[in-house]
């Protein structure tokens, strides 16, 4: 009967000290400096205040999660050289080409040819002069970036299905073939497909469209550019929510952060 408190003692001890292994090795992992850094600038539009607001505390738990830092802002001014040196990805959330003043422009053109990320989440595909304020001048190497295409009025807000053309993809690998979302299904005047490395499309049959494509591109990347990604869906922010689309965006920065 005398062995059972020893027993007991001896489970003690090592319970002890594998807490104090855990304790440390999550101590050294938080202790890692962060495996690259993130600048998020997002748009001041009203029409997107909403899923903003939901996005700041998404992508701060999102960096957590996989180990790299994230700075959040909606402040354009953000966008020149000398603080985009500090980045290896620059997250275009919501905010429209034509909303960037010309210097902002020229520094996030710079950004992308050096060889970083860019991520583009869904009004940062606005492309079209109709968007100009008087006296500005059309950033025209934009909308070659985005695949010369120009965006048509979209239809309105409803469910429909995304189809994962391109499972190969790092961005898309880890998503079903298909997962269905609520969002506005952004048009464009063509398909971008003979410019870009079409990674999903819209399923067409599944919501009411404006003006039919046939062909509807609605992720994909430039590889004219070493590490450039749109994704055209995302307007609410109940997409944070959707598994598909988080996934999607988490794997989206990973890869383009990679070397």
């Amino acid at each position: 009967m005398a062995v059972r408190p020893l027993y007991v003692a001896l489970c003690f001890v090592l319970c002890a000290v594998s807490t104090a292994l855990l304790s440390k090795v999550g101590s050294a992992n938080r202790n890692k400096p962060p495996r690259f850094k993130v600048l998020i600038v997002a748009s001041k539009a009203k029409d997107h205040h909403k899923m903003i607001e939901r996005a700041k505390p998404f992508f701060e738990e999102l960096a957590a999660k996989n180990h790299f830092e994230a700075d959040f802002t909606d402040d354009a001014d953000t966008i020149n050289d000398e603080n985009l040196k500090r980045y290896q990805v620059f997250v275009m959330l919501h905010l429209a080409p034509f909303d960037m003043t010309a210097p902002q422009q020229e520094a996030l053109q710079k950004f992308v040819e050096s060889g970083k990320g860019w991520v583009g989440i869904h009004a940062a595909g606005l492309t079209g002069k109709e968007f100009l304020a008087p006296n500005t001048k059309y950033w025209q190497w934009f909308e070659e970036f985005m695949g010369s295409v120009l965006y048509s009025p979209h239809p309105a807000y409803q469910k429909g299905a995304v189809i994962i053309e391109d499972r190969h993809h790092p961005a898309t690998k880890h998503l079903p073939a298909k997962f269905e979302i609520s969002d506005e299904w952004y048009e464009f005047n063509a398909s971008p497909r003979d410019r870009v490395r079409v990674l999903a499309t819209a399923d067409e049959s599944s919501y009411k469209q404006n003006k039919p494509m046939g062909d509807h591109p609605i992720i994909w990347a430039n590889e004219r550019y070493r590490r450039a990604i749109y994704i055209a869906i995302g307007h609410d922010p109940s997409s944070l929510e959707n598994r598909g689309y988080s996934t999607l965006l988490r794997d989206s920065i990973v890869w383009a952060a990679s070397k």
